[in-house]
Formats: C-alpha cells, sequence, structure tokens
C-alpha cells in the first residue's frame, strides 16, 4: 500500500514525458474560491513557504504537486543536500535542485509568467514540481487557480469562465479525488468549490471537504455540524484546519510552531474538543494520503486494461506507418514494385467502379465519365440550334449565289450543302470539351490513388502521378484529332440519301401540311379585320389602306420590263393582257390552277397572287423594285441634271434592301432550305453524339486504364531511382518516432503496474 502512490508518481513522471494525459492517474485535485487558505493548506501540508502569493489570480497556471518522502535516502544526495534533506524539482528543468524555497517561489512565479503571460491570463499547461522531505507523506496534489467572479485590475473580462472551465476539466475526471476549500467564517451554502464539486460528483463519493479559517468565526458559533457531516454530508467528510493568519505569515512564523497553535486550538476549543484528533493539518495529511492510496488500489485494475488497449492500439498504430529501415536493394525493388502495382491497381479499379473505398456521397470515378456522356456532352449538343446564326438573308444569298448569272427553277442542291456544312460545324466545340472532360476526370482519379500507403513516400507519388498525367496528356491529342476527323468526316459528304433524311418531298409535304394548319388562321385574321373596316371606318383602318396602296401599285404596272427565258405550261400561253396579269391579279387561261400549290412555287411556276406580284427574283425586280431594275439596265437621266452611273446605283443598293421583303415563293424556299438543314443536321447530331464517347473509350480511357502499369514499370522501376523514390516525408517520420515514444511509454507503465501488483 505504501508503494502506491510512488508507483502513480512514476507512471506520471513516464507519460509527462511525452506530455501526454491519455491515463487518467489518480491525483488529488485542490479547489477553492480566492482568500479561502487554500495556498496556506498546502503549504501547512508540506511544510514549506513556496506557493506564490498576493492580490487577484496568483495561481495561473494548474501545479502538480508531488510529495516524496525520503525516509532514510540522506545517503544518496550531496554534502549540501544531507545538511538540508528537504529539496525541489522542477519537470521543465530535470537537473536543478532547488535547496531554497523562496527560489521555488521565484521559479513557479517566472515560469507562470513565461507561459501565460503578464496580463493575469491563465494557461491550461501545467507546472510539475516535486518535493522531497522526510517530514511529507506521499502524495499527489493538483492546485488550481482559485474561482473569482469579478476581474480585478488588468485580468481578463471572462475570467471566471476560464478559471471554472479550467477546475472543471480536472475535477470531471472519474479517478480524482476533489479537495473542496472553503472558509468557515462564510456560510458553506455559498461555497464555488462545494458548487462546482457537485456538478461532476452529485453523490458525494469522491469529494472531501476542508473548512479553513475556524478561529475567525464569530463568536459563539462553530462549524460542529459541518464537521461532523449533519449539514453537509459528504462520504469522504469534512476536516477543520487553522492555518497562519497573515500576520504570522509575514512575520515568518515557522511552521512547527504553527502546528502547535493549531493543536491547542481543538484541544481547547468547547465546540471542538470532542473532535479534536479528527481535526488539524497533520490528520489531514494523513487522511488525504489512506484516501489516495486506496483510490488508487481501486482503480489501478482499470489503469492496467486500459494501458493494455492503449498498447495494442499504438501497435497498430505504428505498423501503418510501415517499416522505416529497407534492407538492400532486394527490399527496396520489391516495396516500389507492389507500391506501383496497387497504384494501377487503384485507378483501374477507380475507372471500372470496383474499388474497395467507392463514395456514397458523390459521383466518382467511371461514373463521372458516364455522366460526361450522357449528361454533360449530350444536354451540350441537344442544346445546338440546327439553324443557328442562319437568317433569312443568308439563306436568299446562298440560293443565289448558287444558280450564279441563270435564274432558278429549282431550290439549288448546292446551296443545302454551302449552308448545312458550317451548321455541321456547330458541333465540334463539345465534342473536343467533351474530350478534355474525360481527360480531366482521368486525372483526378489518378490524383487520388495511392492511399496512405504512399502518404510516406511523397517524392514517389507525385512520380507515379507525373508519370500517369505524361500517358493521359499524349493520348489526348490523338483523340482530340480523331474527334475532329469525326467532324471533318461528316462535313465531307453530305449524303442526300440517308434513310432518315426528310428529303425534298418529305419537306414539301411538310411545309404544304404546315401552311394549311395556318391558312383558316389567316382567314379569321382577314375576317377580323373586315369587321374593324366596317365598325371603324376605313380611315381608321391599316389593312384598308394596305389594299389601296396595293390596288394602285397593281394598276400601275404596264409592260413586264424582263421577259421570262423559260416558263411551265401554265404559264406560256399567250394574253391579251401585254403585262401578263388581269385586274383581279389571276393568269387567264383554261390551265391556269384553280388555287395556288406549294409545287407550283417550288418547280418555279408563276402563280396567282391576290397583289399581283411575281415570284421570281427577276419578277420582283419588275414589280416592287420596278424603277431599280430599270436603272440598272438603263442609266436614269435627269434633264437638267448630270447623268447617273449604274456603277454608282450599284453602291446605293445593297444586299438587305433587296433582300429585306421576299416573296411567297422565297419565303416557302427559305422554309424548306430550313427544314432540309434540320433534318440533316439531327442525323449528324446523333452520329457524332453515338462516335465521340466510343472514341473517347477506346483512344484514351481504355488505352490508359491499359497500359498504366506497363508504363508506370518501365519509367520508375530502376535501381538509381531507388532512395530517392523512398525517401520518407519529415511530418510522418516525425508521426513514428512520436508513436513509438507513446508505444514505449505505455509498456513501461504497464511494466511499472506488473512489478507493483
Amino acid at each position: 500500500m505504501n508503494d502506491l502512490i510512488p508507483l502513480v508518481n512514476k507512471l506520471q513522471d513516464v507519460f509527462n514525458t511525452i506530455g501526454s494525459d491519455s491515463i487518467d492517474l489518480p491525483q488529488i485535485v485542490v479547489v477553492g474560491s480566492q482568500s479561502s487558505g487554500k495556498s496556506s493548506v498546502l503549504e501547512t501540508i508540506v511544510q514549506k513557504d513556496f506557493l506564490p502569493r498576493g492580490n487577484g489570480v496568483v495561481t495561473r497556471r494548474p501545479l502538480v504537486l508531488q510529495l516524496v518522502n525520503t525516509h532514510t535516502g540522506i545517503s544518496s544526495m550531496d554534502e549540501t543536500s544531507a545538511k538540508n534533506a528537504d529539496y525541489a524539482e522542477f519537470m521543465h528543468l530535470p537537473h536543478k535542485q532547488f535547496l531554497d524555497f523562496d527560489e521555488v517561489r521565484k521559479e513557479i512565479e517566472s515560469e507562470t509568467a513565461r507561459v501565460a503571460g503578464q496580463n493575469k491570463a491563465i494557461s491550461r499547461t501545467p507546472i510539475h514540481l516535486k518535493i522531497f522531505s522526510k517530514d511529507v507523506l506521499n502524495l499527489t496534489l493538483v492546485d488550481l487557480p482559485g474561482v473569482t467572479k469579478i476581474p480585478v485590475g488588468d485580468q481578463p473580462t471572462d475570467i471566471e469562465k476560464q478559471t471554472r472551465n479550467l477546475i472543471l476539466d480536472y475535477i470531471q475526471r472519474p479517478n480524482s479525488v476533489i479537495l473542496a476549500v472553503s472558509p468557515a467564517n462564510v456560510d458553506l451554502a455559498n461555497s464555488d468549490s462545494l458548487k462546482l464539486a457537485r456538478q461532476v460528483d452529485p453523490h458525494a463519493k469522491r469529494t472531501i471537504g476542508v473548512l479553513t479559517k475556524l478561529d475567525l468565526m464569530d463568536a459563539g458559533t462553530n462549524a460542529l455540524d459541518v464537521l461532523s457531516g449533519r449539514a453537509y454530508p459528504l462520504k469522504l467528510g469534512f476536516v477543520g484546519v487553522v492555518n497562519r493568519s497573515q500576520a504570522d505569515i509575514q512575520s515568518n512564523k515557522p511552521m512547527t510552531d504553527a502546528f502547535k497553535s493549531e493543536t491547542v486550538f481543538f484541544e481547547n476549543h468547547p465546540a471542538y474538543r470532542a473532535i479534536a484528533h479528527r481535526c488539524g493539518t497533520t490528520f489531514l495529511a494523513k487522511t488525504l494520503s489512506t484516501i489516495l492510496m486506496n483510490h488508487i488500489r481501486d482503480k489501478l485494475p482499470d489503469i492496467k486494461a486500459k494501458l493494455n488497449s492503449l498498447i495494442g492500439q499504438t501497435q497498430q498504430e505504428l505498423s501503418s506507418y510501415g517499416d522505416p529501415t529497407f534492407t538492400g536493394k532486394a527490399h527496396r525493388g520489391a516495396i516500389i514494385l507492389q507500391l506501383l502495382t496497387r497504384f494501377a491497381s487503384d485507378f483501374v479499379a477507380a475507372i471500372d467502379g470496383t474499388s474497395a473505398e467507392i463514395s456514397t456521397k458523390e459521383l466518382c470515378g467511371g461514373a463521372r465519365i458516364y455522366y460526361i456522356f450522357n449528361n454533360v456532352f449530350g444536354s451540350a449538343l441537344d442544346s445546338v440550334n440546327p439553324c443557328e446564326n442562319l437568317t433569312n438573308q443568308d439563306i436568299r444569298i446562298a440560293i443565289r449565289n448558287s444558280t450564279g448569272p441563270r435564274p432558278s427553277l429549282f431550290v439549288p442542291e448546292i446551296a443545302f450543302e454551302l449552308l448545312v456544312k458550317p451548321q455541321i460545324k456547330l458541333l465540334e466545340p463539345p465534342s473536343l470539351r467533351c474530350v478534355e472532360l474525360a481527360y480531366e476526370e482521368l486525372v483526378k482519379i489518378c490524383h487520388n490513388c495511392g492511399g496512405k500507403n504512399l502518404a510516406r513516400f511523397p517524392r514517389f507519388h507525385a512520380k507515379l502521378i507525373e508519370v500517369v498525367s505524361d500517358l493521359l496528356r499524349e493520348r489526348l491529342g490523338p483523340t482530340s484529332e480523331y474527334v475532329e476527323s469525326l467532324i471533318a468526316i461528316q462535313r465531307s459528304y453530305i449524303n442526300t440519301n440517308h434513310p432518315d433524311f426528310i428529303g425534298g418531298g418529305g419537306a414539301m409535304s411538310q411545309l404544304e401540311r404546315t401552311s394549311e394548319r395556318k391558312k383558316p388562321e389567316m382567314d379569321r385574321t382577314r375576317r377580323i379585320s373586315a369587321v374593324n373596316v366596317t365598325l371603324n371606318g376605313p380611315s381608321n383602318s391599316h389593312v384598308v389602306e394596305g389594299e389601296k396602296s396595293l390596288t394602285n401599285a397593281v394598276s400601275s404596272l404596264s409592260v413586264h420590263p424582263v421577259e421570262k427565258p423559260r416558263e411551265r405550261e401554265s404559264s406560256t400561253h399567250l394574253h391579251p393582257n401585254p403585262s401578263g396579269i388581269t385586274t383581279n391579279g389571276a393568269h387567264p387561261g383554261p390551265n391556269a390552277p384553280g388555287k395556288d400549290t406549294f409545287l407550283n412555287y417550288f418547280f418555279g411556276a408563276q402563280p396567282r397572287h391576290s397583289t399581283g406580284r411575281p415570284s421570281h427574283p427577276e419578277s420582283r425586280l419588275a414589280g416592287h423594285s420596278q424603277d431599280v431594275a430599270k436603272e440598272m439596265i438603263m442609266p436614269k437621266t435627269v434633264l437638267d441634271g448630270e447623268p447617273v452611273g449604274i456603277d454608282r446605283k450599284l453602291d446605293h443598293m445593297t444586299d438587305h434592301n433587296e433582300l429585306s421583303h421576299l416573296s411567297d415563293r422565297e419565303d416557302m424556299e427559305t422554309q424548306l432550305i430550313r427544314s432540309l438543314i434540320t433534318s440533316y443536321f439531327n442525323i449528324t447530331r446523333k452520329s457524332i453524339q453515338d462516335l465521340v464517347p466510343k472514341a473517347v473509350m477506346h483512344l484514351l480511357v481504355n488505352y490508359s486504364r491499359e497500359s498504366v502499369q506497363n508504363r508506370l514499370v518501365a519509367t520508375l522501376y530502376k535501381e538509381e531511382l531507388f532512395n530517392d523514390l523512398l525517401q520518407e516525408d519529415d511530418s510522418l517520420s516525425a508521426e513514428r518516432a512520436k508513436c513509438k515514444a507513446m508505444l514505449d511509454v505505455f509498456k513501461n507503465a504497464f511494466s511499472i503496474i506488473n512489478e507493483a501488483m
């Protein structure tokens, strides 16, 4: 039993070497408010003046105090120590003995200021102090800052919160015995130490109370009910003490005289005379030593089990860092080959979706490549408009340019090819972006391979990533070129015989159905306009004004200025009217159709128009642009002015002015071209959407997947690279060393407990 406290002190010393508190060691924690006499109790137990004193928070760091009874250990000391057997040692100064306890006080103050600063703030970093004396009992005490409520001077504003959190951090540990110090001249209900102890020890099983300042109570009062356990029951009870007064401290009253005065007080006091043998500092020290030994005895099996568990965990952690020693070239080569194979396997598994560490939070690896193909790339292609940036004016110019100087009877096929090829080119940017996204995803997979096994070799890991990135970069060029060639192949030959292509007949039928669907709506609009004319009068209707202007334009036409070189059967009849147009705008003759059809417009016939406007571009020039056409044939002459040249007139005429108004036939030709472009573009888009992912998988993904291991071995499995590749990370080496030190500490502590038990 007498060896249990030294045993815990040894364990504490062992754990202090690595600064670890993994094991909750049994110890007595002293708690009390400021001016409660806490420091005086400790000094009386030690029988030395060694603690700092002053106003405000003086104890600003936990002080772990180990009391060691030297007995007959004087022979092991030097001559100076033998004269005075009492001395002190600090853990931060392991090779220095303090024989003068005034120097101990100064060292505590300077060490506190060094860590906690000068502004009265507190710190959680403890100060470890050992006091060796033949007059002390083996004890382990922890002196904590006193509880304060109002900051004084330059104390932090939250000093109360800081102090309470620090105290709770120590006393809430199950293996701590709480020494709650309370002044007897203050109502026990206001004791801060007992309130804090009640929070963590509600059943008061590991709390011992100390009543100080019994000699300062009002005359006629006593604390007998408290000391006897009737007022506030504690399992470990209360002990009353009488410490030196401030005057005694200032006059340096010897500890022996203080003990005598305390004994006289309890033996002569009428209330405490009966319990004098259970009061005083001597009884308190013996009680604390006994309580601590019993507490250690009860907790020692749990400590041993905890140590055993920590040893197993630490050994497992140490093995995860790997063996730092490599014996010979063969061993290093085997490790490198093993890591190469593991990296390549992780890369392939991430693509195939067979990795053991598959994320359940987000798409990764091969699943993201699939998402790129089917969602990102597919949506990008669907968002491309088949006729994007293709205006009616562009289509009309393409049709006219493809016919040269000749008038057209049909829509030229070369115009369709001329227009559809740039539209197919629009599929190239999203296709190339699909290749880039797949490449970026493979690079990301590469960076996530290797895991913890390669974390200890950062240079090796970087080289692996570099080699795989080079491989992917090599494949990016050919893949992009092949995808570009897919677009070029589609543009090189426009296959209008494709079974899914709508063709001319299909486009005409589609437009005719669209025209028939729109005709009832147009008739309805005309009827509404007529009703508006009737109700509102012709002066307020723009429709009537338009009809008048149109009628005047028809009646003003005389002879057609340009003779058509060819006309179909419906327009080859000679007519009495030289203009070829009747007063109602219809062609005469028995073969004249009863109504306009799309076939008439498409195959170049002269259809009937309600406005009397010809459909051919040349006829249009004779109709709406009659004056302009004449001026292109003959220079305009002004009697009183100078002639205007053809070149000047051509300069004034622009395609926009010429093509701003489309005839019915031109409008249908334009819609026909748009239908054909849309149909062929959709065919090409489906083909590209199918071929590009296949090309990416074959040329980039599968190629990299199948050749990654061979490339890694060929590039990195070289004897001259072994030493550089297997150079460990400095931080990991430090973690391994720390883990090994902890394992040694745990094993040492376990052996100490085994020897004691």
